[in-house]
């Protein structure tokens, strides 16, 4: 998911409620890194990245539901789950430049990408720093600039301690997987650095040529202003029926979702994503 503390509550339920047996695992070292990564299903490659504090199994079954059309690609980024640590701050810049490093050592030249809260701002500066890796975007929870958080999540982060998260229940479900059981409270002192990291992309975004599509929550992270005034600086909010060609990005908010709540819905999720890649439309009066 995203915001590090958010995510501390809801995450690793879904890891739990799996109905499929996960694929065989696998890990190639890039950046220091051993990154471990499943690959599942058939199709068009599609990278999924996960939030902050989560791994593979706490995305839910969004994953099989996209294996049934696509190559996915299911990667545990920078000291998550099974991937190992090193000695570099976790930021959005260092974890897009992890995922283009992995596309090329996997042999990707170039992919959908569906992130998820911090994987969504992670694949983001991907198609803002290597736009030739992506074909089209999927950005589930993410913002643009720190400006865009909910005023209660903005007053929070400053008082965010590793203490907080390590008591946390998920903080044993970490050492099931990690690399290094005892790495947690490391982990946490750099999201909570995250947190703190500057964001201000209005004109990186503007300038993205990427067909994205924005999912936000209607009780999100990010404020609803937020996310359409990023669509907006993507080429949407104008209105159809006059003729033009609607815009390559798109907008889709979730009913009474919060943060947590985003990635807990696979089938609507699904129902977004998959008309997207597809470059489907609904038809309107005048088609």
């Amino acid at each position: 998911m995203f915001r590090t503390a958010l995510i501390a509550t809801a995450l690793f339920v879904t890891s739990s409620v799996l109905a499929e047996a996960q694929p065989a695992g696998n890990r190639v070292k890039v950046n220091g890194m051993q990154i471990y990564y499943e690959v599942s299903g058939d199709g068009d490659p599609l990278v999924v990245l996960h939030g902050a504090y989560m791994n593979i199994p706490s995305m839910g079954t969004i994953i099989p539901k996209l294996a049934k059309t696509h190559k996915v690609y299911a990667l545990e980024l920078q000291g998550h789950g099974r991937t190992t640590d090193i000695d570099r701050p976790i930021t959005y810049p260092n974890l897009a430049d992890d995922v283009a490093a992995f596309m090329d050592a996997v042999g990707l030249k170039k992919a959908d990408i569906f992130g998820y809260s911090m994987g969504a701002a992670a694949g983001l500066q991907v198609a803002i720093r290597h736009p030739e890796k992506v074909n089209k975007l999927i950005a589930a929870s993410v913002a643009y600039d720190a400006e865009g958080w909910q005023p209660e999540f903005t007053a929070f982060i400053p008082q965010m301690t590793v203490e907080m998260f390590v008591g946390m229940p998920f903080a044993k479900d970490y050492r099931k997987l990690a690399a290094n059981p005892d790495g947690f409270p490391t982990l946490v002192k750099k999201l909570i650095a995250l947190e703190h990291e500057p964001m201000a992309w209005e004109a990186d975004v503007k300038a993205v040529k990427t067909p994205v599509l924005i999912i936000t929550g209607d009780a999100d992270v990010a404020t609803l202003e937020h996310s359409v005034a990023m669509f907006r600086l993507l080429g949407g909010g104008t209105m159809g029926d006059m003729g033009k060609p609607l815009p390559a990005s798109r907008l889709a908010v979730m009913p009474a979702t919060s943060h947590t709540a985003v990635i807990n819905q696979p089938e609507l999720l699904h129902a977004f994503i998959e008309p997207f890649l597809r470059g489907e439309t609904p038809k309107g009066m005048f088609e």
